[in-house]
């Protein structure tokens, strides 16, 4: 999570800007959020994982309401996680958490539930809570709940990945769901709602930023970047070097292009000179001039 987005600028002065737009982030989070809780799981007999999945089960079996109940029980984790993530996260992740539990308890009641196929419930569900999660994230906050208790964990078991974690006390939260909506499909639908939402939440995160780096070895390096830049007009970085065996020089070339891109600089490559050793790799972000920037 990207937590560098204080509300204070760089001469330690609270920055109205920068609050305004953790609220738009929030607002609009908190309402996909709340979609994918209350719109779509919330009617279709599952639990996703998460202290909401929680929330969902106790507002089955008792009617209570989901955004009050996840905002309880995000207190405690809240107390037990204050050293392990920081008063920042925390500052920030509270306003998260109040807004979207306002959203799950004050409008998106008076919003009909989607009462068709389980399965696209689910689907939906994860797609929402994790476009949601997405936009929290990207404006350092949080939604609370499992990440704070996850972070907690990992320090005292710093062998364990965040991974790892989430993904036990996730499935936990969704076996639950057997018992109390009685059939084995309400764990399916969960594991598949939770794992479409981690999926979104990474495309949004990473994805959409997503590139494909060349990494060319060649001793036409000249000619070959030349050639990308007419085929492609892609900018190529240049770095001499040496055969570790053969002690010849050859050039190691660096170009950063789109997925779709790269079939063009490999023809490139393969017109300038056939012997060059070229590999492709991709990069979860590319920031910088003729790709994304960054978020202000």
């Amino acid at each position: 999570m990207n937590d560098k987005k204080t509300f204070l600028n760089l001469k330690g002065k609270f920055d109205h800007k920068i609050l305004l737009w953790d609220l738009l982030y929030d607002i609009a989070g908190s309402i996909l959020y709340a979609a994918g809780i209350y719109t779509f799981a919330g009617n279709a007999g599952f639990a996703p994982g998460g202290v909401s999945g929680l929330a969902l089960i106790l507002n089955y079996l008792l009617g209570l309401p989901v955004g009050t109940v996840t905002l309880l029980f995000n207190i405690p984790l809240v107390l037990i996680s204050y050293k392990a993530v920081g008063r920042q996260l925390l500052i920030k992740s509270a306003k998260t958490m109040v807004i979207s539990s306002l959203f799950l308890d004050v409008i998106f009641p008076y919003i009909p539930m989607y009462t068709g196929s389980r399965l696209m419930a689910a689907i939906c569900s994860g797609v929402f809570m994790g476009a949601g999660m997405a936009l929290f994230y990207i404006r350092g906050s949080s939604s609370g709940g499992i990440d704070f208790l996850a972070l907690t964990i990992k320090k005292k078991k710093p062998h364990m990945t965040i991974g790892v974690i989430t993904l036990l006390i996730d499935l936990v939260v969704i076996l639950l769901g057997w018992p109390v909506f009685g059939d084995i499909d309400a764990v399916l639908y969960g594991v598949a709602s939770t794992g479409v939402s981690t999926i979104v939440i990474d495309k949004i995160l990473y994805g959409a930023g997503a590139g494909t780096l060349a990494i060319i070895i060649t001793g036409k390096g000249r000619e070959i970047a030349v050639k990308i830049g007419e085929n492609v007009r892609r900018g190529v970085t240049t770095i001499p070097a040496s055969g570790g065996y053969t002690g010849m020089h050859r050039d190691v070339l660096l170009c950063a292009c789109s997925k779709a891109e790269a079939y063009l600089v490999k023809s490139a490559v393969q017109e300038t000179d056939a012997q060059a050793f070229l590999m492709f790799t991709e990069t979860s972000e590319v920031f910088g001039e003729g790709f994304k920037r960054e978020i202000k």
